[in-house]
């Protein structure tokens, strides 16, 4: 089936906060700190608040006594760092909000703000571990010590991920009216439900005045999880002023001061025996926070920890992870939140003793995983993996890249003079728990709504809904009308993130037309006068047992429909689904390079990848999700890096600075599924979104490594700049000023 969100998307109707403009709305913009941190001396808005056309300028002594926003403390001893809707007593970070601009049209709020003269004592910057830490948390189990010193071979790995940024095609954006019922706000987010009640917690709102609708979102990735201060400030000025305020920030806004995503650094070593089995593992994984904290700003390193030591069986393990506040950019869940990290130690670790033995990487990583007998697999870090099979990806990736034959290749071509190397990723990934909420109507005219608290980002939820409910129903998809994003809809929700939404929230949709379907036999079995178990359905008709007795859909709707009650749903059933458990995806990618060594460039001969999403209920959605974690993964191992100097300010600040993959960057990838079940969920579905952002990555990183071993060590970090890996091939230091920037 062909995404049905696309006929409204290519024809110019799609709908987003941008787009929407109420009567009498006015514009906001905000005066940004020009330091990475400091102490504010003094604000003078005299100018801005003269400029015609501005309504009104806000500073924080304007927003004195509101909330705080939500922190989940999924760990314990968390140190919880809440954002300030507006600086007051110091900025924490370059771009921070410190004043914000109301004004008739958004060019005037945005010259006025510019007005605004904030006079800042600069205090000294805090980029990494010298920052404060906000979350320590970590395990051992059997005896790691003695495993290391008894070891035939110890490897160790040092891996630096960069900063990057989400950077969704629709920038960030809030519009809010405030009426006499209450206030509305529209904005481009995951999850409009936290959205709601974060707004309720600061502005000190009962829930049944505030409405929040995400209307089309393009793109998110994480970066739009969490309320930011900027929506925060748009409502409180609707409230302020009585009337519609609308903020879209510019591109350079989002590069600035929206959530950024990676930014940690990993440490590993693994202890080996001769013939190749895995002892032993110590991790020291630690992250960024930015100057203040996300609703799951502890996800990534949360994450990161409980995955290891992912498929492989270790029984001595020593790991940690810690994060710390930094005066820049929020750093939030990012597509993968963690797992990418755990993914690239794990693999580079395999790499590493797959050299140091002498064994091949695939065989070597075979000799360590999990046996699917073993599922499912409890892991210290609180995790269970409830279902894959590691085996069979190894046996579908190696028999799908002819991997014999490639490697037989690459020690001929080797042999000739050419740079060339083949990596391997074997990675898992935790898709989401916990629950979601799903509501089927039948209407009068014999078609259904369905609802959902799964909201959509651009990744075709009202396309896989359609589906799930169509096969349930035995409808067509065309006769289901999809809603989400609206909390005036639903109950509750909990958003699309985490790689959970059509694992629960479709589980969700499954069982609320179960729930519809038995009381739509019942309903018709007294018409029909055959037993409910005798009512069968087919698409636009309804029959009886044996009799040939039927009616169409439409006249059972009718018939159910209260006197009185034209046009409302004649039938409705609503649940709350609980996860019994976490689906846990997992895969196998491999990649092979040829690098020129003139200029380093890096060039993809094979790029082949086995994804095991379990029960796949549209196939084209699955690979567009799988080509664009693909594009994000590659960006961040070849291209991406914000970087900040000494004093916090961002050098790359722009397009023309910061590198994305563009579409001739993108490699031709094979891709190929194998179905693993998850008993964790109703329908069987696993996470497919952020899979391109795990096991991609780790699989060119490899393939870089091995290409350039042969001519000594080297200290290659991503992104893998052509100038650094020509740097590796010379046999120069590799983390020189200039080649650690773009």
């Amino acid at each position: 089936m062909l995404r049905r969100e696309d006929e409204r998307f290519v024809s110019g109707h799609g709908s987003y906060v941008d787009d929407l403009q109420p009567e009498g709305c006015l514009h906001l913009a905000f005066a940004r700190s020009p330091y990475g941190h400091g102490r504010i001396v003094g604000i003078d808005c005299a100018e801005a608040r003269g400029t015609d056309g501005v309504v009104a300028v806000f500073t924080a002594d304007d927003l004195a006594g509101l909330g705080r926003n939500a922190i989940n403390p999924i760990v314990a001893d968390l140190v919880e760092a809440p954002f300030e809707v507006l600086a007051g007593d110091t900025v924490g970070a370059l771009g921070q909000p410190v004043a914000a601009v109301v004004a008739r049209t958004a060019a005037i709020a945005r010259d006025a703000a510019l007005l605004v003269e904030i006079d800042i004592d600069a205090l000294p910057v805090a980029s990494g571990t010298d920052g404060p830490r906000s979350v320590a948390q970590g395990f051992t189990a059997g005896d790691p010590d003695t495993a290391f010193a008894e070891a035939d071979h110890v490897v160790s790995v040092r891996i630096e991920h960069s900063l990057v940024s989400p950077m969704p095609m629709e920038p960030r954006a809030a519009l809010a009216v405030w009426a006499e019922d209450g206030l509305t706000a529209w904005c481009s987010t995951q999850t409009p439900y936290r959205v709601r009640e974060d707004l309720c917690r600061i502005l000190d709102l009962p829930r049944d005045r505030v409405r929040v609708i995400a209307p089309d979102v393009g793109g998110a990735f994480g970066g739009k999880a969490s309320i930011y201060p900027e929506d925060v400030m748009v409502a409180f000025a609707a409230r302020a002023l009585k009337g519609a305020v609308k903020w879209c920030a510019l591109r350079g806004e989002d590069l600035l001061s929206a959530t950024q995503g990676r930014g940690a650094t990993t440490a590993g070593e693994m202890a080996f025996s001769a013939d190749g089995r895995a002892l032993a593992m110590r991790a020291r994984l630690v992250f960024q926070q930015g100057h203040w904290m996300t609703y799951s700003a502890v996800v990534p390193p949360n994450n990161a920890l409980r995955i290891l030591p992912g498929p492989y069986k270790i029984d001595a393990l020593d790991v940690s992870a810690c994060a710390h506040m930094t005066n820049r950019a929020a750093v939030g869940i990012y597509r993968g939140a963690g797992r990418p990290e755990a993914a690239m130690l794990l693999d580079r670790l395999m790499d590493e003793g797959a050299r140091a033995t002498g064994i091949d990487p695939v065989e070597l990583r075979r000799r360590n995983i999990e046996d699917t007998a073993s599922m499912p697999l409890a892991r210290l870090g609180g995790a269970s993996v409830d279902s894959g099979d590691f085996s069979r990806l190894l046996d579908a990736l190696q028999a799908r890249a002819d991997y014999t034959r490639l490697r037989s290749e690459q020690a001929s071509r080797r042999a000739a003079g050419e740079v060339v190397g083949i990596g391997v990723c074997l990675y898992i990934e935790p898709c989401g728990q916990g629950w979601e909420s799903a509501t089927v109507s039948l209407r009068p005219d014999g078609t259904y709504v369905a609802t959902t608290g799964a909201s959509a980002q651009g990744q075709g939820r009202e396309t896989a809904f359609a589906q799930i409910v169509a096969e349930a129903l035995d409808t067509t998809p065309e006769a289901v009308t999809v809603r989400q994003g609206d909390t005036a809809e639903a109950a509750a929700g909990l958003g699309a993130l985490a790689s959970r939404s059509t694992a629960i929230g479709g589980s969700a949709m499954l069982r609320a037309c179960e729930g519809l379907k038995g009381q739509l036999a019942e309903a018709a079995a007294g018409l029909l006068q055959c037993a409910p178990s005798r009512i069968r359905f087919t698409t636009g008709r309804v029959y009886g047992g044996d009799s040939g007795a039927s009616m169409t859909l439409a006249d059972l709707a009718r018939q159910l429909q209260a006197p009185g009650a034209d046009g409302a749903a004649s039938l409705t059933f609503s649940t709350v689904y609980h996860a019994e458990g976490e689906a846990w995806a997992s895969g196998a990618c491999l990649a092979a390079v040829a690098i020129d060594p003139d200029t380093g460039d890096i060039g993809f001969e094979r790029l082949v990848w086995i994804d095991d999403a379990g029960v796949v209920v549209n196939p084209m959605l699955a690979r567009g999700q799988l080509l664009g974690g693909l594009a994000q993964g590659l960006g961040e191992a070849l291209l991406e890096r914000l970087v900040y100097d000494e004093d916090g300010q961002l050098i790359t600040g722009s397009l023309m600075d910061y590198a994305l993959p563009r579409a001739d960057d993108m490699p031709p990838v094979e891709i190929e599924t194998v179905s693993t079940r998850s008993p964790s969920n109703a329908l069987g579905a696993k996470g497919v979104g952020e899979a391109g952002c795990i096991g991609v990555p780790a699989a060119i990183f490899n393939a870089v490594c091995d290409a350039v071993a042969p001519f000594g060590p080297n200290d290659l970090q991503m992104p893998l700049t052509s100038e650094k890996v020509w740097r590796a091939i010379a046999g120069l230091p590799t983390n020189a000023r200039g080649a650690d920037e773009q």
